[in-house]
């Protein structure tokens, strides 16, 4: 479970004024974190198949928002995956 620390850490570095806290880019963010404290969880717990599938469907979810974000704005796109340090 992600702490709150973490996910105000990550809304505050991609959030376009302080009132957003569902763009999609912020929920991207969101789910890195999510994602890679997941990922040192299945690390030690490898036969934990429902954190794994939960897994999956995170990493699906945030696949689609960039997609989104990238046929939105190509721009922001680069700068998003840039910033939080995703794979393209």
């Amino acid at each position: 479970m992600i702490t709150t620390e973490k996910k105000t850490a990550a809304i505050a570095a991609v959030q376009a004024d302080k009132n957003d806290t569902g763009s999609p880019s912020v929920q991207v963010a969101i789910l890195t974190e999510r994602i890679k404290e997941l990922t040192e969880h299945l690390k030690v717990n490898k036969h934990d198949f429902m954190a794994r599938r939960g897994l999956l469907q995170m990493v699906g979810k945030r696949r689609r928002l960039l997609r989104y974000i990238a046929k939105e704005d190509s721009q922001a796109y680069l700068a998003l995956i840039q910033k939080l340090g995703i794979r393209r």
